[in-house]
């Protein structure tokens, strides 16, 4: 079986980590049989998660772990898009993980102390409070070079978020009334989707890009009726559309 290794739950959603919820939405939605087991990033084999271990190998790297997992297992969730459609939801995949990834990691390491104290709760309340300290300053020292490495993080606040609300509105725009980003039928693309939504209306993490995202309704009904189809022990989150 496959054994999944993330960040312990926390905050009434999968998980704290976008790319973690990212690889469970995709092994739910491939109904590929897993189990998971609790950790920190200290622990993984690139010093980051989420991680697996299948048949005796690890892989780290959610994009590296979704290949494993297609090329072992079948490729179930994009066999039916084209080329071009592949095409354009790697493109935006890339947006989501390569853009707006880096202005939620600026809303939760750097932007605003009680957003740290909340994020540093989450992921490392669990150890004993000289070691949290420790380790906590240690990973926002590395995460907000980091950030600054990439280039978000040479910018101001408003700056930040204004790029962050281009993302949620190209998001927003290219799913329009459709149900799943490429249409009818869901694909990987949506585990990404989700994983970040997810992560940003659901999380106590408060930032102007949140603000506007929830003024998207068709996002935050996407964002219902995936975690209702694929998560449904989890509690619905506040500002979702009424039933």
């Amino acid at each position: 079986m496959i054994t999944l290794y993330q960040l312990a739950r926390t905050w009434d959603i999968p998980n704290l980590s976008h790319f973690c919820v990212k690889v469970e939405t995709y092994l739910r939605m491939t109904r590929l049989p897993y189990q998971v087991t609790a950790t920190l990033p200290i622990k993984a084999p690139r010093g980051k998660l989420p991680f697996i271990e299948d048949d005796g190998k690890k892989i780290s790297d959610s994009r590296l772990i979704i290949t494993y997992l297609q090329a072992t297992y079948g490729d179930t969730l994009d066999a039916h898009l084209s080329l071009e459609e592949k095409s354009i939801a790697r493109a935006f995949q890339r947006l989501i993980e390569e853009h707006l990834y880096w202005v939620t990691m600026y809303t939760r390491w750097s932007y605003t102390e009680a957003n740290w104290q909340t994020n540093k709760q989450a992921i490392f309340g669990g150890l004993p409070p000289g070691v949290c300290d420790l380790i906590a300053w240690a990973y926002r020292r590395r995460i907000k070079s980091q950030i600054k490495g990439h280039g978000i993080g040479l910018h101001s606040p408003e700056e930040i978020f204004a790029l962050g609300k281009e993302d949620i509105i190209a998001l927003a725009t290219f799913l329009g009334d459709k149900a799943y980003f490429m249409g009818d039928r869901p694909s990987s693309l949506d585990a990404t989707a989700f994983g970040f939504l997810i992560n940003t209306f659901g999380c106590p993490i408060e930032s102007p890009v949140k603000d506007y995202a929830l003024t998207m309704d068709n996002l935050k009904d996407y964002c219902r009726r995936m975690q209702m189809e694929f998560f449904p022990e989890f509690p619905l989150i506040i500002g979702y559309p009424e039933t």
